[in-house]
């Protein structure tokens, strides 16, 4: 089977877990918010991993950077839409603070990515 080069970085890999996770939160959130956060949250969570893969396949650096670019932006959606659950009490403060914990990596981890992408076209 063909590994693609999407799949050996770590970032993606983090990013797939945690796109797992939030479908694993959302889980227990009111039926009324089927459509409105919990849609939300998971498109963002899944977009994540999706746009780095996406980007992998693209020919430029900068093309492959605005995908990293994208990606970025989702995950800071992401946490914005974390807190709001936080705030309404659909989840504790454990899930809140673990599941930030691992949006910060991932942010960090795709802002150095994009950095270096961009480096490849200086």
């Amino acid at each position: 089977m063909k590994i693609y080069s999407f799949e050996k970085l770590i970032v993606w890999q983090k990013s797939r877990k945690l796109a797992v996770l939030i479908y694993k939160i959302t889980l227990v959130f009111p039926k009324e918010e089927l459509f409105g956060l919990t849609s939300q949250m998971r498109r963002c969570s899944i977009s994540i991993p999706s746009n780095i893969a996406e980007g992998s396949g693209r020919q430029t650096s900068k093309e492959k950077a605005r995908f990293t670019e994208i990606a970025y932006s989702s995950a800071l959606e992401l946490l914005n839409q974390l807190m709001i659950s936080l705030d309404l009490n659909y989840i504790n403060e454990e899930n809140y603070l673990k599941t930030r914990t691992e949006i910060e990596e991932i942010t960090f981890m795709l802002d150095s990515l994009r950095k270096s992408q961009l480096e490849k076209d200086s």
